[in-house]
């Protein structure tokens, strides 16, 4: 196991994203934040409140869960295997229109990003959707791209990143394992 982002760093890297999204959005009030269910929720927020604090605007920000939408799901019998558990979207805002940040920890294949869009599309339409994700560790099956990186991570398909955050384990840090 090596640690290759620990709290500081991690910080640094959210902090250095949201320097890049007001960089690169001129109309930072045509923002919207989207977090993929589990860990980009709190990234989110963490993200909405570094661009308030910089900005002074209270940035929108929902969760999505694409449990519905991925298409790796087992089949539904029993000999399938267990169901899977499908968690409450929360989306309290028009997505119409706005430019939507849609985070999440890991990018890897590209599938998890694939769904998030079929899934967030059934709620508006956006101007335009832009990708944040703290990890890019390459591997991509489909034609995806993010817009910012916390940190770039070239690993084996064999190797497994898991990202770890103060609001759900208690610690913040990015481990690389075998």
């Amino acid at each position: 196991m090596a640690v290759v982002l620990d709290a500081s760093r991690m910080a640094r890297a959210l902090a250095r994203i949201a320097h890049e999204i007001l960089e690169r959005n001129a109309r930072i009030e045509e923002v919207a934040l989207v977090g993929i269910r589990t860990r980009g929720v709190p990234l989110a927020r963490r993200i909405a409140k570094l661009l308030h604090n910089i900005s002074s605007l209270e940035m929108a920000c929902g969760a999505l869960d694409i449990t519905l939408y991925r298409d790796d799901l087992s089949g539904t019998s029993a000999a399938a295997g267990p169901r899977p558990v499908v968690h409450k979207t929360e989306i309290d805002f028009s997505i119409d229109d706005k430019i939507i940040l849609l985070v999440d920890d890991v990018l890897y294949t590209g599938r998890t990003i694939r769904a998030a869009l079929d899934a967030l599309i059934d709620f508006g339409r956006p101007r335009a959707i832009q990708l944040v994700v703290l990890v890019d560790r390459g591997h991509r099956e489909l034609p995806i791209k993010a817009d910012y990186v916390g940190k770039n991570i070239p690993t084996s398909s064999t190797q497994n990143v898991q990202v770890h955050l103060t609001e759900i384990d208690g610690r913040d840090e990015v481990e690389v394992l075998p």
